[in-house]
């Protein structure tokens, strides 16, 4: 090889380093001329047969004549044949002889289209040479060309924008798929590249793709052509003479009128296959997960949809209204949008005149796409009701969001969420976006810390955008500020939530105070779409100088836990005005805070906590001046555990759940706090009078928030049962959005306990389940009398503002008998 050949080969060897570059292939093109075609993979004589079977019904006839160009004739056809990235490859000549004369060829170097025409121009004339962008098949700039060149696309109708919908009957590919998947930019160009080979087929026409069929590019081709088409894969013989480690194959992807999901067949085996064994284990390997999907589907499984799936049919009629329509699918590709998105479009169980739009978009953020809300069907039904919208698109926020603002993910999804909307897409209507948010005005974050049991815990101070009325009533001119206990586990979902004022004192209580707080719609408001995880500071000189106030409750579930007291209030102001102090077992300290005002409220209550986690303990008395005393006792155990002694204890000493014993000790006391046995009332020992079960589930996706599902299996219920004394008063504290789990946990507790009653908190998601261990002729059974006992439980609460009374008796209204 002499010094210019081997120069030449150096620069052709340059320009092979990005396929994907035209600059590149025009210098390769201009050095190598196009009197030397480049063959990708395969050549004619192994094509012929497989090629030509797929383009006409009729095997091709083995007579033969020849044509002007000196080529044989095989067949004569009135398909029309789209090659993109031809190249100067001879395959399209090859076609033309055989009788398919009506090719068109596109790619995207000039300098190829233009040697490509000339050399068949005159040879075959009805053969068409377009120098188009493959990705994006509209027509690019032929400045340069050769007049004659130029004048000769004109004449054949070359300059329109771009290839009509529906144009061809076969767009044959040999290895441009291939080609334009390099690492970087491969998915992006690819995704783009078959979308406009399936746009420009007609129906019933096909993609006919010759690849080496490696795993990544198998990946990005067979998901786009799932609905509407029908797809087999084979094997393209090798030449006689040349073993290469690497096989050629060919897809065949045919447009079908229907929107079922085939499988897609194969004419060989892994024994009758000749390529290396990396390439059939990455082939076979993504044959084996596509079919598997498809077959899944089949089966009736959820399955991932693509906006492009959705327009072909793939989930119904789009522009119709479908009640209880759910569908999962994924929004956003390379070169189309920022970001990938997994949403669900959910078409409201009921259609009503009452939605305020006809389509809505709902963001999660990904602090809170764990949770049952948004994670289960029952709960994402949920959203949509309290939505107002007739179709929503729920779209689950990853870590790759992390750093985009929810105006930069609006703009992204705009375009997208249109073809989903129901109607005709020009309608124009306005596609509000609502987001799953806190309503925090500003938060400052005091201490983080990590628990091995509990995980990441937060204190923070916040600021609400909106507060009740009747709090800015018992507060006016403030800006309140609130401290909260988050644990990172049930993000979105508060523990425990304290007031903070100047006359507020250095105590606490406690309870895992389980608020949710209202959604935020930034399509009414823009500029409320602040991220749940967002800081904004609460000034330091304003925090140092603000205490907890343990005289107010600012969770209204804790005030309805105290005003279900009245279902005891008689024997409460029994024991009360004798002197003697009930026992109150509290399982969950949370920071506090309901211990706290129990102990501060209630003075004849005895109060021992249960709680499992000695960092919480440590929390609630450095951030929420917690403090123990001779009636306020906490324990760090298991609350199960503490509840079987209990009752293991109430047995061995006589009293039983049926028993005529008093949950009651004497107003004295032993040194270290706990009940003095010699001094209780009847056989000397004392039973439960109060059980709270205030404790929140580790496990957000069971549906059940709080309490953990070991508190409400029917052991533990019957365990409670036995540890309570005659008259004595069980409360689960119940979250959970599901009705369904709501009733398995009541029609457990109806087993156990005879007289069971209920507070629904509408603002929050908390249920209040109330059990009286009494016999049912003591039982209050008539709602009318909750009005006396509220008002004997109003006389028992020693509080600092008396006024604040009410609030317990109109909880109290609220309580239903089940």
């Amino acid at each position: 090889m002499g010094k210019k050949e081997q120069q030449q080969q150096q620069e052709l060897l340059k320009t092979l380093g990005d396929f994907t570059s035209k600059d590149n292939w025009d210098k390769f093109f201009s050095i190598r001329g196009t009197d030397d075609s480049f063959e990708w993979y395969a050549d004619w004589p192994q094509l012929r047969h497989p090629l030509l079977s797929h383009l006409s019904t009729d095997e091709p006839s083995e007579s033969s004549s020849t044509s002007a160009a000196g080529g044989e004739v095989e067949a004569s056809s009135s398909a029309q044949i789209l090659v993109p990235g031809c190249g100067n490859s001879r395959l399209s000549e090859h076609l033309y002889d055989a009788g398919f004369r009506d090719i068109t060829n596109i790619d995207f170097s000039k300098v190829v289209i233009s040697e490509m025409l000339r050399r068949n121009v005159r040879l075959r004339p009805g053969m068409r040479w377009r120098v188009m962008d493959m990705t994006s098949m509209q027509f690019l700039d032929t400045a340069g060309m050769n007049r004659s060149v130029f004048r000769k696309l004109r004449q054949d109708k070359g300059l329109a924008k771009q290839f009509v919908d529906g144009t061809f009957d076969a767009v044959i590919d040999k290895g441009g798929l291939d080609a334009l998947m390099e690492p970087e930019l491969g998915p992006k160009l690819g995704s783009q590249y078959l979308s406009e080979a399936k746009r420009v087929l007609k129906s019933g026409g096909k993609f006919i793709c010759l690849t080496l069929a490696e795993a990544h590019v198998l990946g990005l081709l067979f998901p786009k052509f799932r609905y509407g088409w029908i797809v087999s894969l084979h094997a393209i013989p090798q030449k006689p003479s040349k073993r290469p480690s690497l096989q050629t194959f060919m897809v065949v992807a045919k447009k079908d009128s229907s929107i079922v999901m085939h499988q897609v067949s194969s004419s060989f085996t892994r024994s009758t296959i000749d390529c290396s064994g990396d390439q059939a284990r990455g082939l076979f390997e993504a044959l084996d997960i596509e079919n598997r999907i498809r077959k899944e589907h089949a089966s009736g499984s959820d399955l991932l949809y693509s906006l492009e799936d959705l327009q072909l049919g793939a989930g119904g009629d789009l522009t119709e209204l479908s009640p209880g329509r759910r569908l999962l699918l994924t929004l956003g590709e390379p070169g189309s949008s920022r970001f990938f998105y997994k949403a669900v479009l959910l078409d409201a169980l009921q259609q009503s005149s009452s939605f305020l739009y006809s389509c809505g978009v709902f963001l999660v953020p990904k602090t809170r796409a764990h949770e049952w809300l948004f994670s289960s069907e029952e709960g994402q039904w949920t959203v949509v009701e309290s939505s107002k919208a007739a179709r929503l698109i729920m779209v689950l926020l990853d870590t790759s969001h992390s750093n985009a603002s929810m105006d930069d993910i609006q703009k992204d999804l705009s375009p997208m969420v249109k073809h989903l909307a129901p109607g005709e897409n020009g309608s124009g209507a306005q596609i509000p976006f609502m987001v799953a948010g806190d309503g925090i005005k500003q938060r400052k974050v005091v201490h983080q810390v990590s628990s091995a049991l509990t995980g990441p815990i937060i204190v923070d101070d916040v600021v609400y955008e909106k507060v009740d009325d009747d709090l800015v009533s018992l507060f006016p001119s403030k800006e309140l500020v609130f401290r909260r206990l988050t644990f990172q586990r049930s993000e979105g979902l508060v523990q425990s939530e304290a007031l903070l004022t100047r006359e507020g004192c250095q105590n606490v209580a406690s309870g895992k105070e389980q608020k949710t707080r209202s959604l935020s719609k930034s399509s009414k408001k823009k500029g409320n779409q602040r991220r749940s995880d967002s800081l904004v500071s609460v000034t330091n000189d304003s925090r140092n100088e603000l205490k907890v106030d343990h005289d107010y409750l600012a969770s209204s579930y804790h005030t309805g836990i105290i005003s279900g007291f009245m279902l005891i209030s008689s024997y409460l102001e029994s024991v009360a005005s004798t002197g003697r102090t009930v026992k109150a077992i509290v399982i969950g300290l949370g920071a506090g805070l309901l211990p706290m005002y129990l102990h501060k409220s209630l003075p004849f209550l005895y109060i021992e906590v249960v709680e499992l986690d000695p960092v919480v303990l440590d929390l609630a008395k450095d951030y929420f001046g917690f403090k123990e005393d001779e009636h306020l006792k906490v324990h760090i155990t298991d609350g199960i555990e503490f509840v079987k002694e209990a009752a293991n204890n109430g047995a061995a000493n006589g009293v039983t759940a049926n028993g005529n014993e008093d949950a009651i000790c004497t107003a004295n006391n032993t040194s270290n706090g706990s009940c003095d046995v010699s001094q209780v009332e009847g056989k000397g020992v004392s039973g439960v009078g109060i059980l709270i079960v205030d404790v929140d589930s580790s496990d957000s996706s069971s549906g059940m928030t709080c309490p953990a599902a070991d508190f409400v299996e029917e052991s533990f219920l019957l365990t409670a049962k036995n540890s309570l004394s005659e008259q004595g008063l069980f409360i689960v504290n119940l979250v959970s959005r599901s009705s369904a789990i709501k009733d398995l946990v009541i029609s457990r507790m109806k087993v156990v306990f005879s007289n069971l009653y209920s507070l629904e908190l509408e603002e929050d998601v908390n249920e209040v389940i109330f059990a009286v261990n009494t016999r049912d002729n003591n039982a209050i059974k008539e709602e009318d009398q909750f009005a006396q006992a509220s008002h004997q439980l109003e006389k028992l609460l020693k509080l600092k503002h008396p006024e604040r009374s009410q609030t317990f008796i109109d909880a109290a209204k609220k309580i239903k008998r089940l």
